[in-house]
């Protein structure tokens, strides 16, 4: 299993994407604000997924 590491964009539970921040041992904390769509949705700002739970859509250059 690829890691994200912060700066990488991540897709999870069907179709939300976002961009992590932090990296910790079992999760990352993804900002959801980089979708277009970000408001009409009416999600929090951040939210804490599992290494597991999702699939890197742009890998980080840092």
């Amino acid at each position: 299993m690829k890691i994200a590491k912060v700066g990488s964009i991540i897709e999870f539970r069907e179709g939300l994407t976002g961009v992590v921040e932090k990296v910790n041992e079992n999760s990352v904390i993804v900002d959801l604000t980089y979708m277009e769509n970000f408001r009409d949705l009416d999600l929090d700002r951040r939210t804490v997924v599992n290494h597991k739970n999702y699939k890197i859509v742009k890998d980080s250059f840092s």
